[in-house]
């Protein structure tokens, strides 16, 4: 049943409860001590999962933290869409060869176009045919076998989340030696985050994402938003990772800074926690309801629930 009445919970009720947000009513009856409880048992479930996720991803890539940084950061700076052709990508052109090559940000661009096959959007131009002639040397050098366009998605793609337009900010960004993980598993402020990625590409690029010179000029750096997304589920979940895995209590603890000085995110999971009244007031509180949605109320694990069993108690 919906509703969020003062009176001591049954298991049956909140299991008829949990598909029409009825729990976001509930949750505001718990004290603030028992609230913050049930938060971080959350926030640091989602934490572990995601570590868990990270730490796979380290085994197969011989165990090298850098690389497993740039496969995180491709994965997080595209479309869902396009998730596993930026994870290829990043396995295909390794962050050792990156840094190897990174004399130019041209390099880096030919690196990141020609392996993903990109470069086969685009008609000949002077830089077009510059990209082309530096990626065909790097190719032969280091033996990368470039990956067919036909594995990425462009459907319903907003120019702004366009994989070129994210690949060559990618590239400004670690030509610059501004974003790696030395430097990510510093931030704790969700400005150290966008100061990171404030990487300006060319007005070139700007113009020619979407294959033609007169399409509409994009934006040309990562903005607020994109720089959220990428401090939740890349920043902060590295310093996790890291941090756990070096059993760097402070790293953990700046994880924790970071998330909490960004602001809730905003997606159809959250609809249910932030109307009417908001549930979540920063990142770490809504991973925490993330976590709570996804592995609980949607599988309807109200009886193993951190919520559902202090509400059972009231």
């Amino acid at each position: 049943m919906c509703g969020s009445e003062a009176h001591k919970y049954t298991l049956e009720e909140l299991l008829a409860g949990r598909t029409c947000g009825a729990c976001s009513q509930h949750i505001t009856l718990l004290d603030d001590m028992l609230r913050d409880d049930v938060i971080n048992k959350l926030a640091f479930e989602r934490l572990r999962r995601k570590n868990n996720d990270i730490f796979a991803i380290y085994k197969s890539v011989n165990e090298d933290w850098n690389q497993t940084f740039l496969v995180m950061l491709l994965r997080v700076i595209g479309d869902m869409e396009n998730k596993h052709a930026y994870e290829l990508l990043a396995r295909r052109v390794p962050y050792y060869i990156i840094m190897r090559e990174n004399a130019t940000t041209a390099n880096i661009e030919a690196l990141l176009l020609g392996t993903s096959g990109l470069l086969d959007l685009y008609e000949e131009d002077e830089h077009i045919s510059l990209l082309r002639d530096i990626f065909k040397h790097f190719a032969t050098k280091h033996d990368i076998e470039p990956m067919s366009l036909d594995m990425w998605r462009f459907g319903r793609m907003y120019p702004n989340n366009h994989p070129t337009l994210r690949l060559v900010q990618i590239a400004e960004c670690l030509h610059n030696d501004r974003l790696s993980m030395q430097s990510a598993t510093l931030c704790e402020r969700r400005k150290e985050v966008y100061e990171l990625l404030d990487c300006k590409v060319s007005e070139y690029w700007s113009k020619r994402i979407m294959g033609s010179n007169l399409s509409a000029p994009v934006t040309r750096r990562i903005g607020q938003f994109k720089s959220d997304i990428i401090g939740i589920n890349l920043v902060a979940q590295m310093q996790y990772a890291y941090g756990s895995y070096m059993q760097n209590d402070e790293m953990i603890d700046r994880a924790v800074r970071l998330l909490e000085d960004i602001p809730a995110e905003e997606n159809r999971y959250m609809k249910l926690w932030q109307e009417p009244k908001p549930v979540a007031r920063n990142a770490y509180e809504s991973q925490a309801l993330l976590q709570l949605t996804t592995e609980y109320c949607i599988k309807g694990r109200c009886a193993t629930c951190p919520l559902a069993q202090r509400l059972l108690l009231l």
